[in-house]
């Protein structure tokens, strides 16, 4: 599938069905995940394959107790490492450029799912402490960044609204 048609494509699912994901094709979507553009090729960030259902209910719970995130057979949690970024670019680094990159990342990891048939789900609504005191991390360290709740897709939604590129864009 062409990227613009996986863009078109996406939907955040919430229901999956229990199907297990090969570490074929986890691997794939990490891997789509690692070639994102990053600030000077720092590459902050680490990726948490969650399978183990006790800790994917510590991360709801984390999630504001979105339940629903347990019924998909892996959560990756995409963190970024604050370290790493900030010395390369100190405080700027920290505290955007390793957000922006990791955001970049998820991305990546999310268009590839939508072309390899996998559903999945951008979760950012979470209380950070409490998802890293999950993963035992500090966050001092590693910041949490987005959930992804991946599995085969149990429901299509219909495509949300988009705003008109009239409404969004001016040229200058």
């Amino acid at each position: 599938m062409d990227v613009f048609t996986a863009i078109k494509k996406r939907r955040s699912i919430r229901r999956f069905k229990s199907n297990p994901l090969s570490d074929e094709i986890i691997f794939k979507l990490l891997d789509a995940a690692r070639h994102a553009p990053t600030a000077g090729n720092v590459q902050p960030w680490k990726f948490f394959v969650v399978r183990d259902k006790d800790m994917q209910s510590k991360l709801a719970k984390a999630a504001l107790g979105q339940t629903w995130m347990t019924t998909a057979p892996v959560i990756v949690v995409v963190c970024a490492d604050l370290v790493r970024s900030g010395a390369s670019y100190g405080r700027r680094g920290a505290e955007l450029y390793a957000l922006q990159d990791t955001a970049a990342a998820t991305q990546n990891m999310i268009l590839c799912a939508v072309g390899e048939g996998i559903a999945c789900c951008w979760v950012g609504a979470f209380r950070e402490k409490a998802a890293a005191e999950a993963l035992g991390i500090n966050l001092q360290v590693l910041r949490p960044v987005a959930m992804v709740p991946l599995g085969y897709p149990a429901e299509s939604p219909a495509k949300a609204q988009k705003l008109s590129l009239e409404e969004i864009t001016d040229f200058i």
